[in-house]
């Protein structure tokens, strides 16, 4: 008998595909309070951009916003599609994250940020 069956008998560890089991994490969907937080982001900061980030195995499709600054929200989305449709609609340009990557501005805020004690 290999280690592997050995393991199986014993109820050893196995390697377990995320949420096939019904036991993990629940990934929430988005909802009207994430649309209505972008919307209200889009509409009262200059600047802003769209960076639209794929699913990935932890998390759905997602949408980031920056502003002139750097100050960023991210908030989920119900697809890459609608995020596109979002920005149009608000005037804001929107990018694959997954292409483009992110300003250095909003890397530049969050180092302000932690420097100034509030992140």
């Amino acid at each position: 008998m290999g280690w592997k069956e050995r393991l199986r008998r014993r109820g050893g560890t196995q390697m377990r595909r995320p949420g096939r089991s019904g036991v993990g994490t629940t990934v929430r969907a988005s909802d009207a309070a994430d649309e209505a937080h972008l919307r209200e982001f889009a509409t009262t900061r200059r600047g802003v951009e769209g960076f639209v980030e794929p699913r990935t195995a932890v998390s759905e499709v997602t949408m980031m916003l920056v502003a002139h600054d750097g100050e960023w929200t991210r908030r989920r989305v119900p697809s890459v599609e609608w995020a596109h449709r979002f920005a149009n609609q608000n005037g804001v340009p929107s990018y694959d994250a997954a292409v483009v990557g992110y300003p250095s501005r909003m890397r530049e805020y969050n180092r302000r940020m932690k420097q100034d004690g509030a992140g």
